[in-house]
């Protein structure tokens, strides 16, 4: 890593962290960021000792970004931004509430973000629906322009295909460029930890101790953990940066489950046409199979909101039925202007 690069980020982290330190409600939190400054700049003098030339300092277009949009909004709820500019000390917000235990051994450190989360599930309950009122929308347009069977199915199936392609297509852009981002976020820690490791350990002193651990044994902690560089790198990530190393997402992996997960949703409306049932026997099957999946998914996603199941499928069904009348009806208008 350059010298002149290292110098940049440690000036700009300084100056993000006194700005965060300024727009922080939270008096734990700000007085972490105070010291992750102060932390920032005493780096930064290393580097100029060695550079002999210090350059003017200029804060990057996302930095400026960052730093203007933490004075509208709360910091916390700008963290992926921050994580992006490598802002450390985020799992601070991440602290256990009063009465509840501070882990006080190596071990213990970043073991809430190793637990099994329903991101996976709730992603594919989201595609399926998302197919589910995509198709059936598309299909009922075209049953209501008055659209053959044959056109209505070549419609459907164009429908599924074009629309988990382009799920899939984007799911895999996303996470690859995201992981990208975090391969690269932690290989700069892994060159960190090697080039000053007492300057990593005690930076994650400070966030241990912000999270209310004693000073003296968040000092224990992290020199324990610089100690061990895999493991210090593995916790720096979690604890630092708020990343999983063991979770960085596989693009291909999330390509295929949109992939799929449209298609199942997309295949229900289109389903009766498939068999070859006449139009209107299959438009009503079509339209009955979709109310049920929507209130299914609705339902479903009552899991991850903690809302009422009943109430969340009356809902969805709401929301989609009202979609696809919507479009019936344009369709219909539609194929009389058309005819």
């Amino acid at each position: 890593m350059a010298l002149r690069d290292s110098w940049h980020e440690e000036r700009q982290s300084e100056w993000l962290y006194a700005r965060l330190a300024e727009a922080e409600r939270d008096p734990r939190v700000a007085g972490l960021f105070r010291q992750l400054a102060t932390a920032a700049a005493a780096q930064a003098r290393h580097w100029e000792a060695l550079m002999g030339h210090i350059p003017r300092f200029v804060p990057t277009p996302r930095a400026r970004l960052a730093a203007s949009l933490v004075g509208r909004m709360p910091p916390r709820r700008l963290r992926p931004l921050l994580r992006a500019l490598k802002v450390r000390g985020l799992s601070a917000y991440d602290a256990a509430p009063s009465g509840h235990a501070s882990p006080q051994r190596v071990e213990d450190i970043g073991h809430r973000h190793r637990g099994p989360g329903g991101g996976s599930l709730r992603a594919a309950v989201f595609g399926i629906n998302d197919g589910l009122v995509s198709n059936a929308s598309l299909i009922l347009g075209m049953v209501g322009a008055g659209s053959g069977d044959a056109t209505v199915l070549a419609a459907g199936v164009a429908g599924l295909l074009a629309g988990a392609l382009s799920m899939a297509a984007g799911e895999y852009v996303s996470v690859r460029s995201q992981r990208e981002l975090f391969e690269y976020q932690i290989g700069l820690e892994r060159e960190e930890l090697a080039e000053y490791p007492e300057a990593e350990a005690e930076e994650l002193a400070l966030i241990y101790a912000a999270r209310g651990i004693d000073p003296a044994d968040a000092k224990r902690m992290a020199d324990q953990l610089v100690a061990h560089p895999e493991q210090a790198l593995d916790v720096l990530a979690r604890e630092e940066l708020g990343l999983n190393p063991d979770d960085l997402g596989s693009p291909w992996g999330a390509a295929i489950s949109s992939f799929l997960a449209f298609a199942v949703g997309a295949t229900l409306p289109l389903l009766p046409f498939l068999l070859g049932g006449s139009l209107p026997t299959s438009a009503s099957v079509g339209g009955a199979l979709s109310a049920v999946g929507l209130f299914a998914t609705g339902a479903a996603m009552s899991l991850f909101s903690g809302r009422n199941a009943l109430v969340g499928g009356a809902r969805m069904l709401a929301i989609g039925g009202g979609a696809g009348a919507l479009t019936f009806a344009i369709g219909h208008l539609l194929g009389g202007v058309v005819g």
